[in-house]
């Protein structure tokens, strides 16, 4: 197995050269039979999505293969391993990778490049953070990924906003190693950084505090918690449709396995309660901010975006719970929030990857992000209608689609959160499950409002109202997801059970018992959830419904004209209504904005008035400000200036002040050397 995976990550590698050949000429744009090359990469990168995804679904049911060498013969200790933690998210990965490959083949096979190289590079980099047995490995692949990541987020570099997204998203990604680096080498026993070493002497005191905030801070960077969030709402949008899926959908899991790798598998089970407390709080903000968010964005990319900040939050808090039950000696609890952090990271690459990728479709056909000016598309374009629907359904949590399982088992464990016997704990979990419980509320309201602005109501635009279904590749990239996502929704406990290698991993508790064929139950006779027969009892449901309505209802179908809110008949240029009647994005969100939205966003409202004179209608014109750009991104870029300021002193220093800096320094240095020889 593991052979296989190091001859499909040599394979990606080569698909990123050809097209960096291509552009020198070494290579046609255009293979012999038309076959463009961008083709080639992309269904190179399908295959080879498919084969991570299928050995993690092999390791997952048969077994871990034993570490061997990624480069044999090579000085540097660098080993590939495949365990039950590694293969659930290499599955995850994999599917998430197909879904975004084929879509690519339909929409991005003539891309530039420059796109077409760091594809390819950006699904291999994350592949091999999860193979990784090492440390070196681990950061080589993790900051791989995050330079890929970064060209394909400024692919579009000729817009000012993308640039600015790529220019944040790489500070960030350079943040997030400059962290990781550190917290592996205090991992690190006697300079050896294999994980096998590192789990033999787990950290304790200091060391451990230490690693446990290098740790959220370089992971949680790069997942999109909260406070460090501030690129995710940027970069998605900037980054092509089936970029922005990938990274949605798979890269923040990337990030998350490598947060549970090193606080849970690698720093051992013998820490104490307070290191699930970072990840509770900081889990909990993200949910209810990007629920929030969510309702008060108007472009359909940063909304989703946003949505997975939320998302993101909610696995947290399922892995931070973990940390504290299995400090307080519950290992059955342990396994259960830990199930929902994994159940949930699984169901949410893949209706979160369904969401960008239909809403790439939309763009292809309307022609923009913008919810104002879409409409009408479930007319228009009905199978991609179909899917995002599946899709939004499973980000509201509805039963039985796979978004309420993991969110479902989440809650029973912080309901259970009262065993831990520590107090300042049970006070927490308390707040943690009342933000949890308000950001599943948020996110089904801004789901609601995505798929009513975009798809229901009347088209918006000329293009809104001539768009139509992508090709057969694309509708196959939107029901691949769509149909999983219902499949998982349906048969939660059999995923659940999948999982068991990574809980082993993890928490070293088996779960098998919670999960059957038709149920998942959270021990103790407490309850269970039954999809199959919640979707037995909606069918039903459903059918006594339309039967009833065929029945009573009058033969023949009256169509008339909406109700237009008393506004005058439209102009004949608008043949499809005026758009004005319709709700905005804006205005759906206007009651969550003015309830809840100014002790968390800062929101500002304002009615601009026409001057004397002047038959205009006045406006109100509504905004808000990300805390993470008012207590973070501003004081750095003051720091900077003020950095900056002192810097250019240094042009007048005079000839023997120049000469000064570079032997004050060296003697520093050598002084640092002394006292480190002394200790």
């Amino acid at each position: 197995m593991l052979t296989a995976l190091s001859l499909t990550l040599a394979g990606l590698v080569v698909l990123a050269v050809l097209p960096v050949l291509a552009a020198g000429r070494a290579l046609p744009l255009m293979l012999p039979g038309g076959l463009p090359i961008g083709m080639v990469v992309h269904g190179g990168s399908l295959a080879a999505a498919l084969v991570f995804a299928a050995c993690g679904l092999a390791a997952l049911l048969g077994g871990a293969p034993a570490p061997q060498p990624l480069m044999p013969g090579s000085w540097a200790p660098m080993l590939l391993a495949v365990d039950g933690l590694s293969a659930w998210f290499l599955l995850l990965l994999g599917l998430a990778g197909a879904c975004s490959a084929l879509f690519a083949l339909a929409h991005y096979s003539h891309a530039p490049p420059r796109v077409l190289a760091a594809y390819p590079l950006f699904l291999g980099a994350m592949a091999l953070t999860l193979l990784a047995a090492d440390g070196l490995t681990l950061l080589l692949g993790f900051e791989a990924m995050s330079l890929a990541s970064w060209a394909l987020v400024a692919a579009d570099h000729d817009s000012a906003e993308n640039r600015r997204a790529a220019r944040l998203y790489l500070i960030f990604a350079i943040l997030s190693g400059l962290c990781l680096a550190p917290a592996i080498g205090l991992l690190a026993v006697g300079g050896d950084i294999g994980f096998a070493a590192m789990r033999s002497a787990p950290p304790e005191g200091w060391r451990a505090a230490a690693i446990l905030a290098l740790a959220v801070a370089g992971a949680g960077a790069k997942a999109g918690l909260v406070p460090l969030h501030a690129w995710l709402p940027l970069a998605h949008p900037a980054a092509p449709s089936h970029v922005s899926a990938l990274m949605s959908g798979a890269m923040t899991k990337v990030a998350l396995y490598v947060l549970a790798r090193l606080l849970l598998d690698l720093s051992g089970p013998a820490q104490p309660i307070w290191w699930g407390v970072p990840l509770l709080v900081l889990g909990a903000a993200s949910a209810v901010l990007g629920a929030l968010r969510a309702n008060l964005e108007e472009d359909s990319k940063t909304l989703l975006a946003c949505s997975t900040i939320e998302n993101v939050g909610l696995i947290a808090i399922g892995l931070g719970l973990a940390c504290a039950f299995r400090a307080a000696d519950l290992g059955a609890l342990a396994g259960l929030a830990a199930g929902a952090a994994m159940l949930h990271a699984l169901n949410h690459a893949l209706f979160k990857s369904l969401l960008f990728l239909g809403l790439g479709e939309v763009l292809h056909g309307a022609a923009s992000r913008r919810l104002d000016r879409l409409g009408g598309l479930i007319h228009a374009m009905p199978w991609t209608a179909a899917a995002v629907l599946v899709g939004v359904g499973a980000a509201a949590s509805l039963p039985p689609l796979s978004g309420f399982a993991g969110e479902w088992l989440l809650l029973q464990a912080l309901l259970a959160a009262w065993r831990v016997g520590d107090l300042a704990f049970q006070v927490l979990a308390v707040g943690v499950v009342a933000m949890a419980a308000l950001a599943a509320a948020l996110a089904a309201a801004a789901m609601v409002r995505l798929f009513g602005m975009a798809f229901l109501g009347r088209p918006r635009t000329p293009r809104a109202a001539g768009a139509q279904d992508g090709p057969w590749f694309a509708r196959a990239a939107l029901l691949l997801p769509a149909g999983l996502t219902v499949l998982f929704g349906l048969l939660p406990g059999p995923m659940l059970a999948l999982a068991e290698g990574a809980l082993q991993v993890l928490v070293r508790q088996d779960v098998t018992e919670r999960a059957t064929i038709g149920a998942i139950s959270v021990g103790d006779g407490a309850g269970a959830y039954m999809p199959l027969g919640i979707a037995l009892l909606l069918a039903a449901l459903g059918a006594a419904i339309v039967f009833a309505v065929k029945r009573r209802a009058p033969a023949g179908v009256a169509r008339s004209p909406a109700w237009d809110c008393g506004f005058i008949a439209p102009p004949q240029h608008l043949p499809f209504g005026d758009p004005i009647t319709q709700p905005s994005a804006a205005g759906l969100g206007q009651p969550l904005r003015r309830m809840l939205g100014n002790p968390v966003l800062a929101v500002h409202e304002r009615v601009a008035m026409p001057s004397p004179g002047d038959p205009g209608p006045a406006r109100i014109e509504a905004g808000f400000a990300d805390p993470s750009d008012r207590f973070l991104l501003a004081p750095l870029a003051r720091l900077r200036d003020s950095v900056v300021a002192r810097t250019e002193r240094l042009r007048d220093l005079t000839l023997a002040q120049c000469l000064m800096l570079p032997f004050g320094t060296l003697v520093a240095l050598l002084a640092l050397i002394a006292w480190l020889e002394a200790r």
